[in-house]
């Protein structure tokens, strides 16, 4: 999910229900990329419709919250 013209970074992400523990690494070209490549692969829970996720670029520290209609893909940062 990477552009193709963009640098990558490395992420942590994991689920807000999850604890750190369950984070992936990822190399995506920014925060809401990394978001969605681990949405694709999430399986949540079975009541479900949303999820919230906190992506951290390893290099910096810097965090962000975003929340993700699994339905229809929209993407939305936590309030």
């Amino acid at each position: 999910m990477s552009q193709a013209t963009g640098e990558t970074r490395q992420f942590n992400v994991h689920a807000r229900h999850l604890d750190n523990r369950h984070a992936r690494t990822l190399e995506e070209a920014s925060f809401e990329a990394a978001a969605v490549a681990y949405a694709e692969d999430f399986h949540p829970p079975e009541d479900g419709d949303e999820i919230t996720l906190i992506v951290r670029e390893v290099g910096t520290g810097r965090e962000h919250c975003f929340r993700i209609d699994l339905g229809s893909g929209e993407t939305a940062s936590c309030d």
